[in-house]
């Protein structure tokens, strides 16, 4: 099992889902990927937050919307060793600040920005809570990847806030991608959605994908359950995919990782 207490800042830590129904987002993700999303005895005090769990361990978070208008969406949080350092370095950067850095109860520090370009994303300085506890399992957190039209801009920016550096591949009939790496380890990844041909109203966005056992299986199962297929399961080199939304509106990836990939995730 992929157990993890720590993550070394400028990794991406935690993600959580901002969605309309909390019970029925514990139904369809309980029954996808067999979590349970209880109510919690602080959630009242931290705004209806909950942890969802699988196998004992904690593997994301979800709250109800927090005000009106706001899309239901998952969300991608970086560890950082110093948020208000960080939070400067994001808005000297061209970064938009949306919520400045708070205490969440003794877990550890918040704050949520955009990138320059638009996509939300949040940081996380831990104190006892460090972020997901099991990941690359099946039904747990898996990948982190920012979709943008303008991968460049965006190496800028994350380069100079987070110290990534990037290594940019090309796939025959596939086109480009871009894996991101801090101190020399794979972190996360990049897509050009403008190469892809996704349409311009669709924003710049973290992709989160959760590790499945069998893509085609989960899909068939989301779809029996609410869900939307987004994109239908393919295959790339890392494994084979599918893009999916939860019955509410927001967005995830699934995947179940070529045998390299998995090595590579470990």
């Amino acid at each position: 099992m992929s157990e993890r207490t720590s993550y070394a800042p400028g990794t991406p830590c935690w993600v959580d889902l901002s969605t309309p129904d909390l019970e029925g987002a514990e139904r369809f993700y309980g029954e996808l990927f067999g979590w349970e999303i209880p109510e919690l005895p602080d959630s009242a005090e931290m705004g209806g937050y909950r942890r969802a769990r699988k196998a004992g361990k904690d593997v994301a978070g979800a709250m109800p919307l927090m005000q009106e208008g706001q899309p239901p969406a998952w969300n991608t949080h970086i560890s950082v060793d110093d948020a208000d350092a960080i939070a400067r370095a994001i808005q000297e950067n061209g970064g938009t600040m949306i919520a400045e850095p708070m205490a969440v109860s003794e877990y550890g520090r918040l704050a949520v920005f955009t990138d320059p370009e638009g996509a939300f994303f949040g940081i996380w300085e831990p104190q006892v809570f460090a972020g997901a506890e099991l990941v690359n399992e099946p039904g747990t957190l898996a990948w982190n990847e920012l979709s943008t039209r303008d991968p460049e801009a965006a190496k800028k920016f994350y380069g100079a806030v987070f110290g990534w550096t990037f290594e940019d591949l090309q796939f025959e009939g596939m086109g480009s991608y871009v894996n991101v790496l801090r101190d020399g380890e794979l972190v996360g990844g990049m897509l050009n959605i403008a190469e892809r041909g996704v349409p311009a109203e669709v924003p710049a966005h973290w992709q989160v994908y959760f590790a499945v056992e069998d893509t085609d299986a989960t899909v068939e199962l989301a779809k029996q359950k609410g869900g939307e297929v987004v994109v239908s399961p393919f295959d790339v080199p890392a494994g084979r995919l599918a893009i999916l939304s939860d019955p509410f509106g927001a967005g995830f990836a699934v995947i179940v990782f070529s045998e390299d990939s998995a090595q590579a995730n470990a």
